[in-house]
């Protein structure tokens, strides 16, 4: 990795000499200070340039270094290319002299290196275990769709206690509103779950990102290899994907009611898609609750290098390879009674209890007083919870991008229909939601 970093530097080098660009190629991230893990495939490479010079040069750059690349958007455009087998991401930025003063966000991830990088020396190993038991656990990556710890905040973990375990110990000891201020110069409030305040900008929670469940995943975690110390924290065994057979058993022996929507993925990056997937899955969540069927627990994940069939715009059909979106819904009843209770407003707010009867005219039961409140029992519109789900989903707010998508196609499948998906990404996701097992003890 370092024999590449150093090669993609150098060609950021040649390229500013030859366009006549002032910039400073910065490698960032664990690459910098050799904390990476095994396996990791990716770069960052910021590419600095004076304040109040234009960042366009410094992403002709990034264009140029790779010929196998893709410009992509955060703050602002920077490229992701393919060199030697690596990820790298190239991101223009400006020089500032103070993280107080960034013109964007990433403007401040120089200061972090250079932060980590003189504190870092002799405490690599105990960040690569840090790390690792992180990614083991499944809270390591503070990207949307992981909300867990940053690599960069689990160095400061260890700036801060100085040792993997210490770490353990401690994290052993955290409640909601934990706060840790490394320099002692916080200047705000933050109300996260974990409070790291950035040693570069106080005013910054380097574990904004980070869940209330990742949270305590790791603190239970934690507890429990400090009193059974076992490699499989590090290096569990990934679920593997379940068989026709293995699904069928799963199926029966919960005799639940599985409901499974299913729509391809717009053409966005994971930071734009999992924020409005879990919108999506809290919305339809939603639905089921208003409608009286109870949601024994839910998942969603994006699958990529699906077929998807829609059509051709000449009345045919075609197969499409494309990215989809899964939201997976358990149900504790498939079906519900014909009849609906629906309660009213207290019966002595004349005009409110009036209009709420004349809203019903035709009622199975009532109106009647039951609590002091008016009541009627009406032919429920869904009995059955795919019906509902068919009937309703297209409706929902699920997003802008989720949404667009959904509404030109999608399906639904139940119980014995999942065999249909034979997708291995899918199967493996079924593994992993009937498993729901988290080191805690």
């Amino acid at each position: 990795m370092a024999f590449v970093a150093e090669k993609i530097v150098a060609r950021i080098e040649e390229l500013a000499e030859a366009m006549g660009v002032e910039c400073e190629p910065i490698l960032a991230g664990s690459a910098a200070r050799g904390t990476w893990l095994s396996g990791d495939h990716d770069l960052d490479v910021f590419i600095g340039v004076p304040e109040g010079s234009p960042l366009l040069p410094a992403l002709e750059m990034g264009r140029l270094v790779a010929p196998e690349h893709e410009e992509r958007y955060a703050e602002h455009a920077y490229v992701r290319a393919t060199f030697e087998g690596f990820q790298i991401d190239l991101v223009p930025c400006y020089l500032v002299e103070d993280a107080s003063k960034i013109i964007s966000a990433v403007d401040r991830t120089p200061f972090h290196s250079r932060y980590v990088s003189a504190r870092i020396g002799g405490l690599e190993d105990e960040v690569l275990l840090t790390k690792q038991f992180m990614k083991g656990i499944g809270v390591y990556g503070s990207e949307l769709k992981v909300g867990g710890f940053s690599g960069y905040l689990a160095e400061l973990l260890i700036i801060r206690y100085g040792t993997f375990l210490a770490v353990l110990e401690e994290a052993g000891l955290w409640r909601p509103g934990e706060v840790m201020d490394l320099s002692a110069h916080s200047s705000r409030d933050h109300a996260d779950p974990l409070v790291v305040v950035d040693p570069v900008d106080p005013a910054r929670n380097v574990a904004a990102a980070l869940t209330l469940d990742r949270m305590f995943t790791f603190v239970s975690a934690s507890r429990l290899f400090l009193e059974e110390p076992d490699l499989d924290f590090f290096f569990p065994s990934p679920p593997a994907p379940l068989n026709d057979q293995e699904l069928r058993e799963e199926l029966d022996r919960r005799k639940s009611t599985l409901l499974l929507l299913e729509f391809p993925a717009p053409d966005q990056v994971e930071d734009v898609i999992f924020p409005q997937l879990r919108k999506a899955e809290e919305s339809v969540r939603a639905l089921f609750h208003r409608s009286g069927f109870s949601v024994l627990r839910s998942d969603a994940d994006w699958h990529k290098e699906v077929s998807f069939e829609m059509g051709d715009g000449n009345g045919g059909r075609r197969s499409k390879i494309c990215g989809v979106i899964r939201i997976l819904f358990e149900l504790e009843v498939a079906t519900l009674p014909e009849v609906e209770r629906r309660v009213g407003p207290p019966a002595w707010e004349a005009e409110h209890a009036k209009k709420f009867v004349e809203s019903h005219p035709h009622p199975l039961s009532g109106p009647y007083v039951q609590d002091g409140r008016v009541v009627v029992e009406v032919p429920r519109r869904f009995v059955l919870a795919s019906d509902l789900l068919e009937g309703r989903v297209a409706s929902l707010s699920m997003g802008r991008h989720l949404g667009r998508e959904l509404k030109r196609r999608y399906k639904i499948y139940g119980g014995i229909e999942l065999l249909k998906i034979e997708d291995p990404e899918f199967r493996a996701f079924l593994a992993r939601y009937f498993s729901a097992r988290q080191k805690i003890g």
